[in-house]
């Protein structure tokens, strides 16, 4: 009989936690882990052939069907930390649900501090692993390699170093805790608000034999969703029915299907208008809604008498100033974020509770108030009509500005004319990932997203882009998924790395380089600070000159994939839909366009 170790209680936490994948950018400790997935593999193997069947998988690469009837997660190679970090974000964003992610003691955690982060930002379910040595080759027991007394410790251990960029981070001291410990963190990373979570797994604790309890293997249990109390709910029925000019901002209820049309329905029920600020995180209402009041809330919010903050973080700023006299509501299941080192939500009332059932219990209590007579329903009818007009006006201006945008014969190309076309040629059901900065507006707003999900923004540092996508396209299938990105941001990003991982795994992508030769983010910063300094007078380039960038297609083609350059206008279309043509092939491409501004 085979002797389980510390491999084997890793896997089987990972199989019972759900997870589809272990992301891995790979390290030495996990030796024990890729012994228990060729135990896995040949036992599969020997399985089907006993069955007459050839339909094992080698390496434990399965398709999702077979990790559905039990196979348990696929492994994927990973030649980066922030991409093993950033596509199991990417796959959570789609799927909602936590993988498992493998990295390198406290290097390769390093490494991957700033995806882990941006995971914590945007909420999404993970259980990170790395390694230490606990006795660095004098201890008893299998050796396990210089490296570790050498080079790869740190003082405190790397759940220190772990600590402030995840929920909760601990070390896992003896094999005999090391299956529970796992399983606990996977609970624990899915609970609200979710996040990642990282368990220091040794490697002397990874190579000892480990026997499982007898009841221990079992699946995780679901995380529930939070329901507010009835009391809350009947106050936020008041101030909805009371309210003459209320707004609503919403920041990631798009995360979710049942909050996008919970909300869609209690915002076309008052005629309230819905404003997605700068912070939001995923279109969280349709674009193509007359309500959509943009991405702008201190304009409505000044005038409001009520302002309905749903999953927001920081719906203004400076934080404090909060535009007019209106009552604050927050409807949210954790309103005030524990990784946020400062927050100002200025809120009068609270209503704890998750997005989609807290905002179906408001408008079922609404119903029989308007039935009765005792909401003024001329009032709703004067919004929807304010509404519809302010609509058709914002409509005008984007179309406008894409007509002026896209009737330019020559070159650079104005980034409207870029989103505008991406629009029309990617298809509704295309996924954006977008990871620009100063052209992150403009792609929201011509983009006019209609689903939930369908444009999200990458959260925190920049570079994690691509790993964002890769994963999300691991959980799309067969929908188009579409990374927007700056060109500073694409120099970030581990491009080779990502394209290997493309080709490797079968998840080709659309880039899409909004490439202006310049940090023009930090510009604005400096010029803002110092608007008649002598940085701008002399027309100096500290700090934002990328005229020496590589040329991004020939770049991308190097690594592997379609590389495609657009200097001008009349050159867009033509070259996006030859680009679409290579991703729909099964080869990611990327197309580097030349922007005015």
């Amino acid at each position: 009989m085979v002797q389980l170790d510390g491999g084997d209680a890793v896997l089987q936490a990972a199989r019972d936690l759900g997870a589809d994948y272990i992301f891995s950018s790979a390290g030495s400790e996990w030796a024990p882990v890729w012994e228990a997935l060729a135990r896995r593999d040949a036992a599969d193997a020997a399985a089907a052939g006993a069955a007459g069947s050839a339909s094992a998988s080698p390496s434990g690469r399965a398709s999702a069907g077979e990790v559905a009837a039990g196979w348990g997660p696929r492994y994927l190679d990973l030649a980066h930390e922030t991409l093993a970090v950033a596509m199991a974000t990417g796959y959570a964003g789609v799927t909602g649900r936590g993988q498992m992610v493998l990295l390198h003691a406290a290097a390769g955690l390093l490494q991957g501090a700033n995806a882990i982060h941006g995971a914590l930002l945007s909420g999404a379910p993970m259980v990170v692993c790395s390694g230490e040595s606990t006795g660095y080759g004098d201890a008893a027991g299998p050796d396990p390699g210089s490296q570790w007394y050498r080079n790869l410790s740190v003082v405190g251990g790397p759940q220190a170093v772990a600590a402030p960029f995840t929920k909760w981070a601990n070390a896992a001291a003896d094999v005999s805790v090391l299956y529970g410990m796992l399983k606990r963190a996977g609970e624990l990373a899915a609970q609200a608000p979710a996040g990642p979570v990282y368990v220091n797994t040794p490697v002397e604790v990874l190579l000892a034999p480990w026997k499982p309890a007898a009841v221990s293997p079992a699946p995780a249990a679901r995380a529930n969703a939070t329901v507010a109390v009835a009391e809350d709910v009947a106050l936020a029925v008041r101030l909805f029915g009371s309210a003459r000019r209320p707004v609503l901002a919403v920041e990631t209820a798009g995360r979710d299907p049942e909050a996008f049309a919970a909300l869609v329905e209690l915002a076309e029920l008052l005629a309230i208008p819905v404003v997605e600020p700068q912070s939001a995180v995923s279109s969280s209402f349709p674009r193509d809604n007359p309500l959509h009041a943009g991405g702008e809330l201190a304009p409505l919010a000044k005038d409001a008498d009520l302002v309905v903050l749903v999953g927001c973080r920081s719906p203004w700023y400076p934080p404090s100033s909060k535009p007019g006299n209106a009552t604050v509501l927050v409807i949210d299941e954790v309103a005030h974020r524990p990784h946020m080192a400062y927050q100002v939500l200025t809120a009068d009332h609270y209503v704890g509770g998750a997005a989609a059932p807290t905002l179906r219990a408001i408008t079922a209590g609404l119903r029989p108030e308007l039935a009765a007579g005792l909401i003024d329903t001329g009032l709703i009818e004067r919004r929807r009509a304010e509404r519809a007009a302010a609509f058709a006006e914002s409509e005008a201006a984007r179309v406008a500005a894409e007509h002026k945008a896209l009737a330019s014969a020559e070159g650079p190309v104005d980034p409207v004319a870029v989103a505008a076309t991406l629009r029309e040629l990617a298809g509704d059901d295309a996924l954006v990932i977008d990871e620009t900065i100063t052209h992150s507006r403009v792609i929201a707003r011509h983009l006019m997203a209609a689903a939930p999900g369908r444009y999200s923004y990458v959260q925190g540092g920049l570079g994690q882009g691509l790993g964002v996508a890769l994963g999300a396209k691991l959980a799309a299938g067969d929908r188009l998924v579409v990374q927007t990105v700056g060109d500073g941001t694409w120099l970030y990003n581990p491009v080779p790395q990502g394209i290997m991982a493309s080709a490797q795994y079968g998840l080709p992508l659309l880039v899409v380089v909004f490439n202006n030769h310049k940090y023009l983010s930090m510009r604005f910063n400096l010029t803002r600070a110092y608007p008649q300094g002598t940085y701008v007078t002399t027309k100096s380039g500290y700090g934002v000159d990328l005229s020496a960038q590589p040329d991004a297609a020939a770049v991308a083609a190097a690594a592997g994939a379609a590389g495609f350059t657009v200097t001008n206008t009349p050159e867009l279309a033509p070259t996006l839909e030859k680009a679409i043509a290579c991703v729909r092939a099964g080869q990611t491409a990327v197309v580097n366009v030349h922007l005015t501004r």
